[in-house]
Parts: structure tokens; C-alpha cells; sequence
């Protein structure tokens, strides 16, 4: 006979499991059960010291950009009136308006001013003729033919932005383009939201940190130096635990020590279903658990839950499985605790030239090398050997390959969805 037994329960090789979520159903879980836990507590931050952090509140602009009518050319600025129908006309020059340096005086008509890009428009000009197409007569005579339209070279005070206007509104992760914006706007400081604390580590007894010697039976911890990097990635303030051994107090104590002073709390490794993963169950006895399995590959043993207050992400042992469990769980989460708008990830379709495979009932994140051909279209080929360990196939891709549950075999030349690392690593 037979024995059963073994099978009573799905595991990490099933290809369907009829309790674990779907990829976007985890994902909109684990934004649900985060819903009201978004950061309030905000800060005040110089101008130079704001760059990646989040906005808390509208900027308005006090100001117009550009705050006066200037010229957009190097050239004479002039009436509109005085624009030759046909032919040519002569123009004396009144003076001259440089950047920083306006014209003082008036400039009446069959008069002009010299100008330079950025330079006030006198108030009764309002065309500027680039030098290009002028004809130097005398020291104070300029010659212009016919062509020039009214208003042409200029720009208007509030062209870029008009006094009262919102220009970055909260939830803006604030960029480099952003700095100069408000820099425009003479904004010497802006409120943020604090930035999100994160604690992480990993679990097993196997683990020996960089550095240290190995023995029979170890290995090096790869998943807290990719963690430390995704996060900084993520622009919060970290902490690491280091490596915690398979003991449930030991484990528990650290849990509970952490979620005091922290917002989320991380660990890799431990969420299975070993004998010696003791994550879930200290996170069960301890806090609760909202699900812990995503019909996903890699990274189906995926566990979302709370410590009192504290969220808790407990990501796989796989260095490749962990990986795309932050990229598609926790990466969004973070982003919406740490008051940043939410937004869909970036996919793109692009032409396969390796033939895919997989077996239908899981999301599948295969590790691709996206690229654009001569004619500009978007191909993307994988990296080898996709076994969930292989963290190679991460280092040397550059997107994901999204299969989803359904499909199974993809020939070569077929278009596949594709999620860029722009953003995500």
C-alpha cells in the first residue's frame, strides 16, 4: 500500500494549491491590511536635504515662473507695430537689456532694445527678433525685413508656472527635477513625511555573515545584503538584526524587542513548512497572520501579517524567491506606508527570443535581459537557469518576464509581458 500520509498537505512543488492567493490578490491584500497605517508624523526639511522624501502637503507656488516677460533669443525687442508688412525698416536702438541688468529708459516707437535670452522685456515691447536676422547699419541702427510675427521669441511672466498654481501635490516622492522646481519658486524647505523605520534579518543556523569562516554545512547570507540594498533603495531607515537562529524564543524575543520601535519588520527565511521554520509560528502565537501562501514562482512561502502595530513580511529562504516577493509585495507596501502616492508597476511588452516554459496554476517571474533592436521594438531573452537559488539570474537580468497562471509553453518570437528593475532594484 501506498503511504499517503506525506501528501495530506500542498507544498512548494505543487503546481496548484487551492489556498494560496494569487499574485494580485496578495498584492491587494497586503495593501488592504495596511490601509489605515499610513506614516502621519511629518518633518521639516532644508531644500537640499528633501531629495527622495515624501511630500506631506501641497506645494503652491507663490510666485509667477518666469516672474516677468523675457526674451527667449539674443536679439532686438521691439513694438509689434513697428514690424515691416514688406520689405525692410530701419530701427535706432535704445539702449540694451541683459540678464539681470534690465533697460531703465522708455522705448518709443521706430525704437528697439538690444536683448539677451532671459533678459526683461520692457513693458512696451513685446516681439524680439533674433541678431541672426537683423542688419547692423550704424552703432545705433539696426535694419529688419518683413517675416517676424508679433510676439515671436518671447516669454511670459507665468508661462511656466502662474502664482496660486499647485505644482507638486502630496505624495510626491520628491526628484531631482523636482529640487529645481521648488529652488525656481524660492522655496527654501518643505514638509515630509518622516521617513519609514524598517528592521530586517534572516533565519537559520546554516548562515554565516560576510566575513566570517564557514563550516560543514554553512553558507553565506546573501538575502540581508540584497534586503539592505532594496530598502536604502526605498529610502527608509534601516535596521539589521543579523542573523537569528532556529530558536523560537530567541526568535520571539527579537520580534517583540523590534516591533517597538519600528514600522515594519522583515525577515527572510523560516516561513515554510520545515521542522526548523519557526517564523509563522511565532508570528501566530505572538501576532496574527493574514495569509502566508501565493500561488507565485519563485516565492509561494510569502507571509503577511502584525505584530501589534508593526507589519511583518516574512519573505523565502531563496535569495531569487525573496527578491521577487519584495519587488511585487513589499515594495508597494512600503512605498504606500511612507505616504507616497500609489502607482501600477511599469510592464511593457516585448518579443521573447527563448522559448519558455512552465507549468500552469502559478504567476511565474522569470529573470529576463530586455533590450531594443536596431528598428527600436523591444525584445527580451532570459537568464538561464531560473531555479529560485540561482541569484545570478537576478544579477545579470534586468526585468521580469511575467507568466501568468495559465500559460505554459511560449515559443520563441511570441510577445510576454515584462516589468522592467527601473524603480524596483
Amino acid at each position: 500500500m501506498t503511504d499517503t500520509s506525506r501528501q495530506s498537505a500542498p507544498f512548494c512543488g505543487d503546481d496548484h494549491d487551492p489556498a494560496a492567493l494569487s499574485a494580485n490578490a496578495a498584492r491587494q491584500g497586503v495593501l488592504e491590511g495596511i490601509r489605515s497605517q499610513m506614516l502621519t508624523a511629518t518633518e521639516h526639511l532644508p531644500l537640499l536635504q528633501s531629495l527622495d522624501r515624501v511630500l506631506a502637503a501641497d506645494i503652491i507656488a507663490t510666485l509667477n515662473v518666469p516672474p516677468h516677460d523675457n526674451s527667449a533669443m539674443d536679439g532686438y525687442a521691439l513694438r509689434s507695430g513697428d514690424l515691416p508688412d514688406i520689405g525692410s525698416r530701419e530701427l535706432q536702438v535704445a539702449g540694451s537689456s541683459f540678464a539681470g541688468h534690465p533697460f531703465q529708459g522708455i522705448c518709443n516707437s521706430g525704437e528697439c532694445v538690444r536683448i539677451m535670452t532671459g533678459a526683461v522685456l520692457p513693458a512696451e515691447l513685446d516681439t524680439v527678433i533674433p541678431q541672426e536676422l537683423v542688419q547692423t547699419v550704424s552703432a545705433t541702427t539696426i535694419r529688419i525685413d518683413a517675416g517676424t510675427r508679433p510676439g515671436d521669441n518671447t516669454r511670459k511672466a507665468g508661462e511656466d508656472i502662474m502664482q496660486g498654481q499647485t505644482v507638486l501635490e502630496r505624495g510626491r516622492r520628491i526628484g531631482a527635477a523636482d529640487l529645481g522646481l521648488l529652488a525656481s519658486l524660492g522655496i527654501p524647505q518643505v514638509c515630509a513625511f518622516r521617513r519609514l523605520r524598517v528592521a530586517f534579518f534572516s533565519t537559520g543556523d546554516e548562515l554565516r555573515s560576510v566575513g566570517e569562516a564557514l563550516h560543514a554545512g554553512e553558507i553565506y547570507d546573501s538575502n540581508r545584503y540584497a534586503l539592505f540594498a532594496m530598502l536604502k533603495h526605498q529610502h527608509c531607515r534601516v535596521t539589521d538584526l543579523g542573523v537569528v537562529r532556529d530558536d523560537p524564543a530567541m526568535l520571539r524575543k527579537i520580534l517583540l524587542q523590534a516591533a517597538l520601535d519600528h514600522d515594519v519588520l522583515i525577515s527572510s527565511g523560516g516561513v515554510s513548512v520545515g521542522e526548523a521554520d519557526y517564523v509563522r509560528q511565532v508570528l501566530s502565537e505572538s501576532g496574527n497572520i493574514a495569509f502566508w501562501k501565493v500561488a507565485m514562482k519563485p516565492g509561494r512561502p510569502f507571509t503577511f501579517g502584525h505584530l501589534g502595530n508593526t507589519v511583518f513580511f516574512g519573505l523565502p529562504g531563496n535569495p531569487v524567491a525573496m527578491m521577487v516577493s519584495f519587488c511585487q509585495f513589499v515594495q508597494p507596501a512600503l512605498q504606500y506606508l511612507a505616504g507616497e502616492t500609489p502607482s501600477q508597476p511599469l510592464t511593457l511588452t516585448a518579443v521573447t527570443t527563448s522559448a519558455l516554459k512552465k507549468r500552469a496554476g502559478r504567476t511565474e517571474y522569470q529573470r529576463g535581459i530586455l533590450s531594443v533592436t536596431a528598428d527600436g521594438s523591444l525584445t527580451v531573452s532570459k537568464t538561464g537557469n531560473q531555479g529560485s537559488g540561482i541569484l545570478l539570474s537576478m544579477s545579470r537580468a534586468n526585468c521580469f518576464i511575467i507568466l501568468s497562471a495559465d500559460q505554459t509553453h511560449v515559443a520563441a518570437g511570441s510577445n510576454v509581458r515584462v516589468q522592467p528593475f527601473i524603480g524596483l532594484l
